[in-house]
């Protein structure tokens, strides 16, 4: 194109390049080409360039011709690529520009390093694939819990140049990676870790950390709490630390991580360990009184720091942590239980003016002890208790039709529609004339949505604790819910397209492979929920991915890990047993390595005499 001599469009949004390039090692390429195509399109064809007007189309084409004779296949490469430098989301945040302005200055220096990558691109590409859905789980289990991470490449999310993540809650919606959305999404911290890891550091310990260790919920853009959000935030804190090769990144933040901790516990203003304080959550609304969701939530958050508490050895904290999770535990196993599920405790002097879920039956009332499977924290409630939430929830909440409800409860909007199946937000199992409250507000519609996120979070739970059907059942409605016939499989909504929410399918994945791991212990686990006796899945650790393999019957087990990309240190591996134990060989690549075994129950942990490092293309071998 002329240089029209106007420079102020280089500021502009969408001020960039976008190249097509050919990867195969005889092309053609067409300055000249014209639509609509037909034989004329691609008649002229030249290597130099065609001037024209601003006023004119810019169309150009690249092509490869081949001959394919009978019974044979061909191949041709091509690539597409853009490089739109110029990002500036609010006024309030000082970063701008695209993280990818650090390597490439345009689309033809993105197309030139695929071009000479290419094959090492391709490859590994194809070897992620090929790892992933050699399984067996379900294939459709597969698709669903994972591809909802394709987000990450939507306008939902966003590197800066400095390197800095941010994202909308969904695209164009709520931005400020906003901590009580992104907490549910259980894929970027599992897929892409150190992402994450710097997102806790730089933004939710840093930018957004106050002196009185409240988080901001959307950084700088809105400077104030929410409590579902901070609690979430520690518990992925704790996530992150486990995605890590050591513990560098606890040390580093360990002063802040308390801070941020003790704000949690600081909510509890009865001192019962039960989070009472007023203050933003997630449906968008503050709520009086003790919310079982919540209140579960913050315990959940504040054993994970206990946790981390006694890895630092850090003993006073750890007291009080573990002080605040006995009494939140017991008072709300005996307040906020109402012998079937647990509730909402209304405020004792305000009782019940605002909304609030109440008596009702809600979607998130167990979400803690749900996030506590994620990271391998043991119980954060009674089991018993636990799942008598979780069947009243596929009793009361679970539809195969919504059909019905959503004609006679009015104001959600349309995630589901007449003939679609899944599980409602809140639902009213007492039949109470105002079971929300005096009064309900806008946000009452909510409780009226099957918003995917939350079922995916539900589906991982029960997962977790052995209602493997149901959980089945919930994910396979909201895979049905978004076949291409009806919608696009790839963008599962919410308040807005593409919504982060939804990444909490991957949660189900790593519930139903029974997945534990923390890098810095070098320890991980596996107890798979579907066809332990013969179980396949692929896994991700902090700097490495691969395939797990075991075999098991009444005699013994047989396991595998080939690491399929990167390097595996561990030092220790739990599984599951149907046998009393009584010999242990392991072998790396073939050779035999020493180490011993410890049997509690079925639960059967290998301790390596030393750390075992596991490489590319290896593959270790246990046999109980």
């Amino acid at each position: 194109m002329k240089n029209t001599g106007d420079d102020s469009m280089k500021n502009k949004a969408d001020y960039g390049t976008l190249g097509i390039a050919s990867m195969n090692s005889v092309f053609l390429l067409h300055t000249n080409f014209s639509l609509p195509i037909n034989n004329n399109s691609f008649g002229k064809s030249s290597i130099s360039d065609v001037e024209k007007n601003a006023n004119e189309k810019l169309l150009s084409a690249v092509s490869t011709s081949i001959n394919i004779k009978p019974n044979a296949t061909a191949k041709a490469d091509f690539a597409i690529a853009w490089h739109f430098k110029n990002l500036v989301l609010n006024k309030n945040i000082k970063d701008t520009g695209r993280y990818y302005n650090n390597w490439f200055k345009s689309s033809s220096e993105v197309l030139k390093y695929v071009h000479q990558h290419f094959n090492k691109l391709s490859s590994e590409t194809k070897r992620w694939k090929d790892t992933w859905y050699d399984s067996t789980l379900p294939w459709w289990l597969m698709e669903r819990t994972f591809m909802n991470i394709s987000t990450l490449a939507t306008t939902t999310a966003h590197r800066f140049e400095s390197g800095r993540f941010y994202a909308w809650e969904g695209v164009g919606c709520c931005e400020g990676t906003c901590s009580h959305v992104w907490q549910y999404a259980q894929a970027a911290g599992r897929i892409f870790p150190a992402l994450e890891k710097d997102t806790r550091e730089r933004i939710d310990l840093g930018l957004s950390l106050q002196d009185d260790g409240m988080i901001w919920y959307r950084g700088e853009v809105v400077k104030g709490p929410a409590i579902d959000g901070q609690a979430g935030t520690i518990l992925r804190i704790y996530r992150e630390h486990q995605m890590s090769i050591d513990n560098a990144f606890l040390k580093n933040n360990w002063e802040k991580i308390k801070r941020a901790t003790q704000w949690v516990i600081n909510q509890d203003r009865n001192k019962d360990g039960m989070e009472d304080t007023p203050i933003e959550n997630t449906l968008d609304a503050v709520w009086d009184g003790e919310i079982a969701w919540l209140v579960g939530l913050c315990i959940a958050a504040v054993k994970a720091a206990e946790l981390m508490a006694i890895e630092m050895n850090d003993e006073e904290f750890a007291s009080k942590c573990a002080a605040y999770v006995s009494a939140g535990r017991m008072n709300m196993e005996e307040k906020l239980f109402n012998g079937e599920y647990f509730i909402h405790k209304p405020d004792e002097v305000k009782g019940r003016q605002k909304l609030g879920s109440y008596n009702t039956c809600h979607i998130d009332q167990v979400y803690g002890q749900s996030w506590a499977h994620q990271v391998g924290i043991g119980r954060t409630l009674d089991k018993a208790k636990t799942v008598s939430a979780l069947k009243a929830l596929w009793k009361y909440n679970f539809t195969p039709d919504v059909g019905p409800y959503i004609k006679t409860h009015l104001g959600g909007r349309p995630y589901a529609l007449p003939g679609d199946g899944g599980l409602i937000m809140n639902t009213n199992p007492k039949n109470e004339e105002k079971p929300y409250g005096e009064n309900v507000t806008w946000q009452l519609g909510y409780f009226h949505e099957c918003m995917s996120g939350f079922e995916h979070q539900v589906a991982a739970h029960m997962m977790a604790e052995g209602m493997v059907e149901e959980s089945l059942v919930i994910t396979r409605m909201i895979h049905d819910r978004y076949h291409a016939a009806k919608r696009n499989p790839f963008n599962e909504i919410e308040c807005s397209d593409h919504y982060a929410r939804a990444m909490a399918s991957f949660g189900t994945f790593i519930t139903a492979c029974g997945f534990e791991y923390h890098g810095p212990k070098g320890f991980m686990r596996f107890s798979p929920k579907i066809n332990p006796e013969k179980f396949k899945s692929p896994f991700t650790a902090a700097s490495s991915w691969g395939t797990y393999k075991q075999e098991k019957n009444e005699a013994q087990l047989k396991s595998s890990l080939e690491i399929k990309y990167g390097n595996l240190t561990l030092k220790s591996f739990s599984v599951d047993i149907s046998h009393k134990a009584t010999r242990l060989s392991v072998m790396l690549n073939g050779k035999k390595i020493p180490a011993s075994f410890h049997q509690q129950g079925e639960n059967c942990t290998v301790s390596f005499s030393s750390a075992v490092s596991i490489h590319d293309n290896q593959i270790l071998t246990i046999l109980i």
